[in-house]
């Protein structure tokens, strides 16, 4: 079998080039690109997200990749979001005292965690549903987050013609949801390219389950 081939869009997000080198380690293609032609058109796409909620969002709408997902997701084509990249698929954000609107596929609002050290930085342990596929193998161990915001609740019990989403959750003075798998929709609050084999072996998960949609 030809392997999958995975785009990591590039729409401005920062340095993500091991986001690229994580997804062939885990037996993808992978290709860093601005390219909406290729990331509508590839078997898998990810959407990273480094910095704050509101330019994440103004760079994915500039870029057109708000429209990409769109299509994806209506076609049932599997999306992956990492860190911020997850954070703006719920609602809205809040930055301050000012709300800034999301990418709205799921319900809810990411704000800042209530913990006595921000930003949440370095090695944590997460929460995994029974049955979960993409933490398949790995639920047990630690991942890497570099994060002060985070969505603290989820009220989202089936999306359309998909399972009920399986909600993974970790705590770091809140309890908040780490990862989410929604249909053709998955999601980590943390870096899984940044978090050693565990991270390698959880894309692999990913990108296994292409094979469902």
């Amino acid at each position: 079998m030809s392997r999958r081939r995975v785009v990591v869009f590039d729409y401005g997000s920062g340095n993500v080039h091991s986001a690229v080198k994580a997804v062939e380690a885990a037996g993808a293609d992978a290709r860093l690109t601005d390219s909406r032609r290729e990331a509508r058109e590839a078997d898998g796409l990810i959407v990273p997200g480094v910095g704050a909620y509101g330019a994440v969002i103004d760079q994915l709408r500039a870029s057109g990749a708000d429209e990409v997902i769109d299509r994806r997701l209506a076609g049932g084509r599997p999306v992956l979001g990492i860190c911020v990249g997850m954070q703006v698929m719920f609602e809205s954000g809040t930055e301050g005292s000012r709300s800034v609107e999301g990418l709205g596929e799921w319900p809810g609002v990411v704000d800042r965690l209530t913990a006595p050290v921000l930003p949440h930085m370095g090695w944590n342990t997460v929460d995994a549903p029974d049955g979960s596929r993409l933490f398949a193998g790995v639920s047990e161990e630690r991942f890497y987050f570099v994060h002060s915001y985070a969505a603290r609740s989820w009220s989202l019990d089936s999306s359309g013609p998909f399972a009920a989403p399986k909600v993974t959750w970790a705590t770091h003075g809140d309890r908040f949801v780490a990862a989410v798998e929604n249909g053709p929709l998955w999601a980590t609050q943390f870096h899984p390219e940044k978090s050693g084999a565990p991270g390698v072996r959880l894309l692999s998960n990913w990108v296994d389950s292409f094979s469902d949609h």
